[in-house]
């Protein structure tokens, strides 16, 4: 029998060594990670403009101290803050984490988040119409959402993970008006509540509708959905703001759903793509059974077939022993376990796609003992707590 040279063994082999060293490679891509996506009114925004900047720049301010312990010791990979006032410079951003997140907080360890970007909000943005029809036209109740000064209340992405800002789609100037079926206020005299003026130019996003695409290490493509709906209340029997709450969710589920009457403020129609990863995360004011918003608006994203039911309406929706042992509200329908606010309802979320398995989730409102109990009772932090939610993206 002839034997085969060290040279003709190994060019037979090749191609087996180079298939196995694919397979190899391709199997590292595709390890599954476990990425925490984070959902966090952090109420950092302020009564003037211009003094957050100032809080952010001194490094010494209690309330910004106890949130970012609380950011430091959950340790989201992907973070949404809610109520952080925006600047087109991304200024306020990078000094939130400088002078607070990359120094130990009480404690914990400080935490870096290499990309970052505010989001523009409609708050404090004249609209110039009388919005609220008490005959004049002033700040804040006529800006296209409440607000001040344009900017308060406003939300930023914080990520691990690299950002996608090239095919950034928002929908921050979205007309009301253009929703088909949209639930126009109506007075008891059955008409409508705003003007012909007023509702032609009434933006439906009282903040922002943005999605903002990330990039795994694995490749994979995540959109990380965020908004912020105006709460269903301060109206009155038309119900301006609870209608527009409800239309601002339906806004969420229209976008996941692919509707072809959308068109975000690049003139880009319709919506995501059918199979696409997405995560959904804000305050969206809105409990499923407590409340003041119209019946059944935050069903329409929790019962959703495109949403991993587990943390939604499943046996994973987060929840915390803080919130079970502190508040209980009267008449309350829902477990309080489930609260993610002091004022006692469930209305910040974090809403993964079905394409996603959902490992853990949680609600960070400590008991008494549990760590860091003493920064986030009494509203130390923050009116509302940290949610997060595990998942694992193959």
């Amino acid at each position: 029998m002839k034997l085969l040279s060290y040279k003709t063994l190994i060019t037979c082999l090749l191609p087996f060594i180079i298939l196995s060293c694919n397979k190899l490679r391709d199997t590292r891509l595709q390890k599954v990670e476990t990425i925490r996506f984070a959902s966090y009114n952090v109420a950092l925004f302020r009564s003037e403009q211009g003094q957050l900047a100032k809080d952010l720049q001194s490094g010494a301010d209690t309330q910004i101290k106890n949130v970012a312990a609380v950011i430091q010791h959950l340790k989201p990979d992907v973070l949404g803050l809610f109520e952080f006032d925006y600047d087109e410079t991304g200024q306020l951003l990078k000094d939130f984490q400088n002078n607070y997140l990359s120094i130990g907080q009480h404690g914990e360890k400080p935490i870096t988040y290499p990309y970052l970007i505010q989001v523009p909000s409609n708050t404090g943005i004249a609209s110039e119409v009388d919005y609220n029809r008490d005959g004049k036209v002033e700040l804040p109740n006529d800006a296209f959402g409440f607000g001040k000064y344009e900017g308060q209340y406003a939300f930023a992405l914080l990520s691990k993970f690299p950002l996608d800002e090239k095919q950034i789609r928002s929908y921050q100037k979205f007309l009301w008006s253009k929703m088909p079926n949209a639930r126009q206020p109506i007075l008891a005299d059955d008409t409508p509540y705003y003007s012909k003026e007023a509702w032609s130019k009434f933006r439906l996003s009282s903040k922002n509708h943005i999605d903002i695409p990330l990039q795994l290490p694995n490749g994979k493509t995540v959109h990380t959905i965020l908004a912020h709906p105006t709460p269903p209340v301060f109206d009155g029997p038309e119900d301006r703001n609870g209608l527009r709450n409800y239309d601002e969710i339906r806004l969420l589920k229209d976008y996941i759903s692919n509707e072809t009457y959308l068109l975000d403020d690049n003139n880009k129609k319709g919506g995501l793509k059918s199979g696409e990863h997405f995560v959904i995360m804000g305050d969206l004011n809105a409990d499923p059974l407590d409340g003041d918003s119209p019946t059944g608006a935050i069903d329409q994203l929790l019962t959703s077939s495109l949403v991993n039911p587990m943390p939604t309406i499943g046996p994973l929706i987060p929840k915390s022993k803080g919130g079970q042992g502190f508040n209980q509200k009267k008449g309350d329908k829902g477990d309080p376990a489930y609260d993610t606010s002091f004022f006692g309802k469930r209305i910040d979320y974090v809403i993964p796609s079905k394409t996603m398995e959902v490992i853990s989730s949680g609600v960070f409102w400590p008991a008494e003992g549990e760590a860091l109990y003493n920064l986030v009772k009494e509203k130390k932090a923050s009116d509302h707590l940290l949610i997060w939610v595990d998942v694992q993206v193959e």
